[in-house]
C-alpha cells in the first residue's frame, strides 16, 4: 500500500508536537496500542529529527511518520532522508511542495482560501490541509466546488465533530492536542489516557 492510500485508509494523523525528545517514542507506542497508525513530528519539536529518525527505526515497520510545520523545501528535503514519509506544512509554499515529491513523499499544504486550495493542488499537494480547520459550515462551502480535491481539516476537530467533517467530504484529520497535549506531564497514567483517547477517534471514523 502506498504512503497516500495508508492516509486515506487510517485517515487519523495523530499530531505530535512540543514533545520532550525522551517522551516521543513512548507517546508512539501509546498511539499504537490505541490503533493510531500515521503520526506527524512537527518540525518546531525539540530535535525534530532526530526523533523522527529514531520512531522510523523502532517503529517503522508499525507506522508511518511524518515531519510537520515544514516551512521551506530544505527542511522537507532533511526530515525525509532520516525516515518522514509524508510532510505537511501550515501553509502554501512552492518549493516545500515540489521537494516534497522529487524526493518520494506526499506533500499535505496547508490552506484557508478557494485561491490558496486551488494554488496548492496545481504545485502538486496530494491532499490539502484545511488549517485552520474552519466551521463545518465553511468546510462545506469549500469542498463544494472542489470535490475532486482531498480535504484534511486540522485544528479544532475533536471527539464531537469529527464524524460530522468525514460526512461533509473530509479523506483525512489532523488531530493535536485534543489527542496528544504534550503540556501533560507524561505519566503512565496520561500514556493510558493518550491511547483510551486514540482508541475512540479509531472507533468514531468507522
Amino acid at each position: 500500500m502506498t504512503i497516500l492510500k495508508q492516509i486515506l485508509h487510517h485517515k487519523i494523523i495523530a499530531i505530535i508536537r512540543g514533545a520532550d525528545p525522551g517522551n516521543a517514542l513512548d507517546i508512539v507506542h501509546a498511539l499504537y496500542e490505541g490503533g493510531i497508525r500515521i503520526l506527524e513530528i512537527t518540525r518546531n519539536s525539540p530535535d525534530a529529527l532526530k526523533v523522527i529518525q529514531a520512531v522510523e527505526k523502532e517503529m517503522g515497520n508499525l507506522v508511518t511518520i511524518g515531519a510537520g510545520t515544514v516551512l521551506d523545501g530544505e527542511t522537507a528535503k532533511a526530515a525525509i532522508s532520516v525516515g518522514a514519509k509524508f510532510i505537511i506544512s501550515p501553509i502554501v509554499e512552492e518549493e516545500t511542495i515540489k521537494a516534497t515529491k522529487q524526493n518520494g513523499a506526499v506533500s499535505i499544504p496547508g490552506a484557508y482560501t478557494p485561491s490558496e486550495i486551488v494554488r496548492a493542488h496545481l504545485y502538486g499537494g496530494d491532499i490539502i490541509k484545511i488549517f485552520p480547520s474552519p466551521s463545518l459550515s465553511y468546510f462545506k462551502n469549500l469542498y463544494g466546488p472542489f470535490q475532486d480535491i482531498m480535504f484534511m481539516p486540522t485544528g479544532g476537530i475533536d471527539l464531537d465533530n469529527i464524524v460530522e467533517f468525514k460526512n461533509a467530504g473530509a479523506v483525512a484529520f489532523g488531530i493535536g492536542s485534543s489527542l496528544v497535549d504534550t503540556r501533560h506531564k507524561i505519566t503512565d497514567e496520561y500514556l493510558n489516557n493518550i491511547k483510551v483517547k486514540a482508541q475512540q477517534f479509531v472507533v468514531a471514523i468507522k
